[in-house]
């Protein structure tokens, strides 16, 4: 048979985007540089530094739901085009979630998870795998990572 068959990049070739900089690369010292495909095109980074361009070190693939529920900033839910987007980082960073209901349980999810973390701040001693309502919004998070 004849044709072309796609070809993973190169870990030279290999770019992401952030908001500020444009595009980064993998820093070839990093245990990801010779990583040529990832399951979810987001990556989170420690560092990032220029020298011949702009590199990013200490990297970590996160899918969708960590993103979204751990993410920093406000989480906001429109309809655009009939489908129902989440977005982050004043939309800079956006998902199209499968219905309005999902889209809706993801952002109370995070809202139950902001006000349980404050609450852990304002009560240290507090045990959220005892306390009922956080070992039920910890199981809910857990359940929906594990299975995405």
């Amino acid at each position: 048979s004849t044709g072309a068959v796609k070809m993973q990049p190169k870990a030279e070739e290999l770019k992401f985007v952030t908001k500020n900089d444009g595009y980064v690369h993998i820093h070839p010292s990093s245990v990801n540089y010779q990583t040529r495909h990832f399951e979810s095109p987001y990556l989170v980074y420690h560092e990032k530094i220029k020298t011949s361009r702009v590199f990013i070190r200490d990297c970590s693939m996160v899918s969708v739901y960590p993103l979204v529920l751990l993410g920093g900033g406000q989480v906001h839910m429109q309809l655009q085009k009939g489908e129902f987007v989440i977005s982050l980082d004043d939309g800079w960073i956006r998902f199209v979630a499968a219905s309005h209901q999902v889209a809706e349980l993801v952002k109370e999810l995070r809202c139950e998870l902001d006000q349980l973390l404050q609450d852990k701040i304002k009560n240290p001693s507090m045990d959220l795998c005892v306390c009922p309502r956080g070992s039920r919004i910890i199981g809910m998070i857990v359940k929906l990572v594990t299975t995405q």
